[in-house]
């Protein structure tokens, strides 16, 4: 054999050492994930239950600031008043934020000399970031201000997750009672969650961030010439702090517009698997943390089964496929060693952006190291899946939330599958639950498809409307991917996840007011509908259990819960899957 022969051999034997490193350092990542989200949740649990932790020293600072605000930490609240504190503030913030985003033209910390938003672009965006959505149709670097990515991105991304926590607890007190009327103090819970939770992990991730390259000063754009001679200038800014809170808080937007794909914002391997451990820790440690502080671990750990068991089942379809590489690709008789590369980084490899794909949706997180517009059907398939279900560890807070609402539906078919009135850690289930859960099962799907079905209306009818941008313009690739590029962009909408396919032109005022206005009834409906269902069924009479009582802490009812799952999540979406992803990946087969 000459060393011609022998050439390709060895670059295949290298390769598939490159991929099996690739993928043993994802499973080590998961393996580290799990190891620490469970010491990570009983800290979380001791902070919430009043119990002394190592940030007890943040104590004088949260006594001031509730000192300030004239806020009573220790009054009792209802779930009505503690629904009506938070959408009160929240609305504040959105208020905030868009007068800001119209206006940061004529606002300092402005160098590059970037254009004030217009009112639709500031509704979405403003929006987009109160609802921890962060769906950005402008392009993070320069369509923002230093002051704006500062004092409104980063400033939401630590309210807004701050947010979803703080209605956790208010779940978590109302299971931990056998009755009670009190859901504790949501100022309390919200100004802890900063200070006790977000702000330290954000800081250490910042600091490894700014150690490995990312850029963390003030100065405006810099001037460089490439290799080939070309002047071109370079983005910067305070990036650091911004990209450590949109991990660990699960916003996912990003400073820069091509998000942790660009070496900015994530430098290396090592930023890599620090950025994906922020985006799933805090998700994760939530659910023990529930164990722990309800005292009913064992309900923890059947909801963390029950969604380890599909997140893994997910990570495995994306990792094969794309490692396997692209169908079309492989027709033209090129060798896919590496796995489908379009679209992905080469520092991070096929394996491990497929990873931070499921992991991305998972949490309601976003932020992308790799072109989601360029995974394979099957996998572009499961992200939709993934953000559709909306429950799969979830962002911060609102991912159990939005789990607790397929328990209540679960219980309620369990109860008439046996013929009883449905009970749940000892009070009845009765119509008003059932309905409001329902209510937001169904508003989901609603948004979803009316949204796309809209969409996909006026580029079929109306393309050449005499719009600034004509529907004929919003897509870059035609057939079954741009039908999938609209579900896509409306999934993750409602979501409050943010990702999105990027052959979409969506800055327009049809795109800004939709999704703007599904990530508001998106956010805040699922959030309202369990903090009621919790509120209301904790002040019920008690029931003991009896030997007829369905146990929601038992392998059978994890079982019952991955079957309502898959069934509402198949009856609702299978039409538009059909059409988008499931069509794709049959065309190119």
């Amino acid at each position: 054999m000459n060393g011609y022969a022998v050439f390709p051999v060895l670059i295949t034997i290298i390769n598939s050492v490159i991929m099996i490193t690739e993928i043993a350092g994802v499973i080590a990542t998961y393996a580290v994930i799990l190891l620490l989200a469970i010491p990570f949740g009983k800290y979380m649990a001791k902070i919430f239950g009043g119990e002394k932790t190592i940030t007890d020293f943040m104590n004088p600072l949260e006594r001031f600031i509730f000192r300030l605000c004239g806020i009573d930490a220790e009054k009792s609240m209802n779930w009505k008043e503690f629904l009506k504190a938070m959408l009160t503030i929240n609305l504040l913030w959105f208020v905030y934020a868009f007068f800001l985003l119209i206006f940061q033209d004529k606002l300092p910390l402005n160098p590059d000399g970037n254009p004030g938003q217009t009112p639709d672009l500031a509704y979405n965006t403003a929006i987009s970031f109160v609802t921890n959505t962060n769906l950005q149709h402008y392009s993070g670097e320069s369509g923002a201000t230093y002051l704006i990515q500062l004092f409104v991105f980063t400033f939401l991304q630590f309210v807004s997750a701050a947010t979803g926590i703080a209605c956790l607890i208010a779940v978590f007190n109302a299971l931990k009672e056998k009755t009670t009327n009190n859901l504790g103090n949501f100022w309390n819970y919200f100004v802890k969650s900063i200070t006790r939770i977000l702000l330290p992990a954000s800081f250490v991730v910042a600091v490894i961030l700014a150690f490995n390259g990312t850029p963390t000063g003030f100065a405006g754009k810099h001037t460089i010439t490439t290799l080939q001679g070309d002047t071109i200038q370079v983005s910067r800014g305070p990036a650091a702090a911004m990209i450590a809170i949109k991990q660990v808080g699960t916003n996912g937007g990003g400073y820069f517009g091509a998000n942790s794909a660009v070496p900015f914002e994530n430098p290396n391997y090592l930023t890599n698997v620090v950025e994906l451990f922020s985006i799933l820790i805090i998700s994760i440690a939530l659910i023990f943390a529930l164990g722990f502080y309800t005292k009913k671990k064992k309900f923890a750990y059947i909801i963390f089964g029950v969604m380890s068991v599909l997140f893994i089942l997910f990570c495995i379809n994306n990792i094969y496929f794309e490692t396997k590489g692209n169908p079309s690709i492989d027709k033209l008789g090129v060798i896919q060693n590496t796995g489908s590369m379009e679209g992905k980084e080469v520092r991070f490899g096929a394996a491990s952006t497929a990873f931070w794909s499921v992991a991305t949706t998972s949490t309601s997180n976003g932020s992308v190291n790799g072109m989601h517009d360029s995974l394979t059907p099957l996998s572009g398939g499961i992200v939709l899946i993934d953000m559709m279900i909306n429950a799969l560890y979830g962002g911060v807070g609102v991912g159990i939330l939005n789990y607790f609402i397929y328990i209540i539906i679960a219980v309620f078919i369990s109860g008439l599958m046996v013929g009883r009135t449905p009970e749940f850690m000892g009070h009845k289930v009765e119509a008003r639950e059932v309905k409001i859960a329902a209510l937001i099962t169904i508003l989901s799907a609603f948004l979803i498809k009316a949204g796309t079905a809209l969409a996909a209306y006026m580029v079929a009818h109306h393309g050449d409307a005499n719009w600034a941008v004509k529907p004929s313009a919003w897509l870059n690739n035609p057939g079954f991917h741009g039908f999938s590029e609209m579900l896509y962009e409306f999934t993750s909408a409602n979501a409050n996840n943010g990702s999105g396919f990027e052959g979409l032109g969506d800055n327009n005022i049809f795109w800004n007011v939709t999704t703007g206005t599904v990530m508001l009834l998106a956010r805040f409906l699922p959030i309202i509908g369990p903090v009621a269902i919790a509120g209301i069924l904790a002040n019920k009479k008690y029931v003991p259990e009896s030997s007829g009582t369905l146990r929601t802490d038992s392998v059978t009812f994890g079982a019952m819960t991955i079957a309502v799952i898959i069934i509402i999540t198949a009856l609702s979406y299978f039409p538009p899957m059909a059409l988008g992803p499931i069509a794709e990946y049959l065309s190119i087969k």
